[in-house]
């Protein structure tokens, strides 16, 4: 019986060419230097990339991810400055440092940054001049800068700090008496003002705000206002959902609200003559992403909608080119734009895409009062994020290299695939394909679900700790990056889809690309596997129960397994209603029970690695536990959990992330590419060994 395949008869001519083609994808895989875990933990990436005002220098700054035995922590952030005329790169501050919110003093002649340095633990802000020099501390706040801006005039800035404890607090403390009095013993988070000496000393702070938290704050053009965006109360789910633009007058100290946006709130900027705010905000209240841009007068009045009809994308920041033009960039798809639109009759140009700029996915823009020099930080599916310099009507320039030796790696190459789903749209993703790949052959098939669901994923570098997609590829893996329903990117009504229907067409839409890449013999159907984080997790944990027969293993990254409890635990519980659930848990328990993969757990299938730090709030711990608590007293042969002690929604310290790269990577490569069966020994427990330490034996 030949199952509709052609019989074969073992005759020289038909031998040859298979074993041409299996050596020909031998040698290349064997002489291939391809990416290796821990040149992936060492990676160096652009962040903050700032233009000085006059165009002439372009500071950025730089992470540098600590080494295997280096003392437990995020990765370190140096600040460098590019002379544009010379070409010449000067490390401003490096080594085991860490700088953050780059600023220019408005007349160039020095930066700002926030840093906690020596036996300081708060966060204060420091500066150092353009010709160099040792950096010197400007503020001295009680508590940690969160914030800061520059007055236009140079000579003071205003910051955000929280309100700190008061001396009876304190007293109480040292006592052992300070408790929590969950969501109402709360410190808000205040504006203070202070002046800036020529020699750069400052004076007492001026608190500007009470009763009030504040999150993010901008200068008026003329200095005598200041935007802000203020809530009732200093929680994260307000900071998500309630954010509203305030006019802070600086003269008479008068606080009033100007925006009464329903939902998510993004950036905001004034015109050039201070007259209108640009904002990036949500279209509604289920709107689950700050997807438009508005203008409103500054004296009040109705907002005005700029976006194009029918936008398919999402804005994400918003600025001005000058008084009559509004600027702003978008995800388009896996693009990203930079368009402006004229106020008063709404015409929209683009003039930066990433189509047209080498695929490069660029940042928001830092940019020039004249409207000629941008900076940007920019990657692509080849290179981390670098610092990029860009003068309107020309191409984008590299100013950064920060992982040279990338370019003698071999890659998997990566692209832009879409598919039907079931029920006939149209969906994308992006697909890496293993290095050495074959035509003809089919592969063990790796799927990486992004969090949110309000998020996308660009053309662009998209390998990390979790998601180790060039690692897989150079490992004879497919991965495919899938851009569901949800996502961001697509418009607002591609994004709604998810809105009441928690694992409906967005977790089928992942279910249909499967399918896709196996019936067109890409992706070998006896060897899947998927993973992803936060809401990635929860399709993760779907996956792994509901969808059972499609995924041999899955790696469950702080993800989702009971809605119930879920609604009960996490630190925004309105954002999850007003923007996913749509509707009071009292009305829908049922409904959120049976979207809930610990309902399915015991017709599980798959190999599942569930893992998460200890002090997750978004996604409380219990939420893993309780997955793996149902799968064990259902006997499930091949399901373990790992926490991290001390790590939140996401690993920051590099021994988590080390520990997770390669025990994601183990467990794939032994149920999936191996192809190991369910009831057998799992991966070894303990892989100290390939962390890169000196261990004793």
């Amino acid at each position: 019986m030949t199952h509709g395949r052609k019989a074969f008869s073992l005759n020289a001519s038909s031998m040859v060419r298979p074993i041409i083609m299996v050596l020909v994808f031998l040698g290349s895989v064997l002489w291939a230097e391809v990416l290796t875990p821990e040149q992936l933990l060492q990676l160096k990436t652009a962040g903050s990339v700032r233009i000085s005002p006059d165009g002439q220098y372009l500071a950025y700054t730089v992470s540098v991810p600590r080494t295997a035995d280096d003392k437990p922590g995020g990765a370190y952030t140096e600040l460098y400055v590019h002379h544009l005329k010379s070409g010449r790169t000067i490390p401003f501050i490096s080594g085991q440092v860490n700088v953050s919110s780059l600023q220019w003093k408005p007349d160039g002649k020095a930066l700002t940054f926030t840093s906690r340095r020596g036996e300081d633990s708060r966060s204060q802000i420091w500066i150092i001049d353009i010709d160099g020099g040792e950096a010197r501390k400007l503020s001295d706040s009680e508590t940690g800068i969160i914030a800061y801006q520059w007055h236009p005039n140079g000579r003071q800035i205003a910051y955000i700090a929280e309100e700190p404890k008061t001396a009876r607090e304190k007293a109480l403390q040292k006592k052992g008496y300070e408790f929590i009095l969950f969501e109402e013993n709360l410190k808000h988070k205040n504006v203070y003002f202070i002046d800036v000496n020529p020699d750069y000393t400052a004076g007492p702070p001026e608190q500007l705000t009470r009763d009030i938290t504040v999150w993010s704050m901008q200068f008026s053009p003329k200095g005598d206002q200041i935007a802000l965006a203020a809530t009732e109360k200093n929680l994260i789910d307000h900071s998500y959902m309630f954010q509203r633009v305030h006019i802070l007058d600086l003269n008479s100290k008068q606080l009033r609200q100007l925006t009464n946006n329903p939902g998510k709130l993004d950036n905001y900027a004034f015109s050039p003559n201070g007259q209108f705010l640009a904002f990036n905000a949500a279209l509604t209240r289920s709107d689950h992403a700050s997807s438009q841009v508005f203008v409103i007068p500054v004296s009040g009045g109705e907002a005005q909608n700029l976006t194009r009809p029918n936008f398919i994308g999402h804005v994400q920041w918003v600025g001005w080119k000058n008084d009559q033009t509004v600027l702003y960039q978008a995800g388009e798809k896996t693009n990203t734009t930079l368009s402006e639109v004229t106020v008063q009759d709404r015409r929209h140009k683009t003039i930066l895409s990433s189509v047209d700029q080498g695929g490069v996915i660029f940042s928001a823009p830092d940019y020039t009062n004249d409207f000629k020099h941008f900076a940007f930080s920019g990657n692509t599916p080849n290179h981390p994020s670098e610092a990029f310099y860009w003068q309107p009507g020309k191409k984008l320039q590299k100013i950064s290299d920060l992982n040279p030796w990338l370019r003698e790696t071999d890659l998997g190459k990566q692209e832009v695939v879409s598919y039907q789903s079931e029920d006939d749209h149209t969906i994308e993703g992006l697909l890496i394909y293993p290095v050495g790949y074959q035509k003809g052959q089919t592969y063990p098939l790796v799927v990486v679900v992004h969090g949110g669901p309000e998020a996308h994923y660009s053309n662009s570098w998209i390998s990390g700790y979790a998601t180790p997609g060039q690692v897989m590829a150079g490992k004879g893996y497919l991965v495919f990056y899938p851009n569901y329903r949800a996502s961001t990117g697509y418009g607002v009504e591609f994004a709604a889809w998810g809105f009441g229907d928690a694992a409906g067409k967005e977790f089928d839409d992942i279910r249909d690309g499967i399918k896709h890449l196996i019936d067109i013999g890409l992706a070998d159907a006896g060897r899947v596997g998927l993973g992803g984080g936060s809401y990635g997790g929860y399709a993760s944990a779907w996956f792994a129960t509901y969808y059972t027969e499609y995924v041999k293993a899955v790696c469950m990254f702080v993800g989702i397994s009971n809605l119930i409890s879920k609604r009960g635990t996490t630190d925004i519980p309105y954002e999850e209603l007003y923007v996913h659930s749509g509707k009071l848990l009292d009305d829908m328990w049922q409904e959120s029970l049976e979207r809930s993969p610990i309902y399915y757990a015991r017709q599980s299938k798959t190999a599942t690695l569930i893992f998460g730090g200890t002090d997750d709030t978004r996604v409380h711990p219990a939420q893993s536990l309780e997955l793996y608590r149902r799968m064990k007293m259902n006997d499930h042969p091949a399901v373990r959990l790992v926490q991290y002690p001390g790590e939140g929604h996401g690993n920051r310290k590099q021994p988590g992330r080390i520990d997770v790269l390669y025990r994601v990577m183990d467990w794939y490569d032994w149920y999936v590419k191996d192809a190991k069966p369910l009831d057998g020994p799992m991966p070894p427990l303990d892989i100290s060994e390939r962390y890169g330490l000196e261990l004793p034996q």
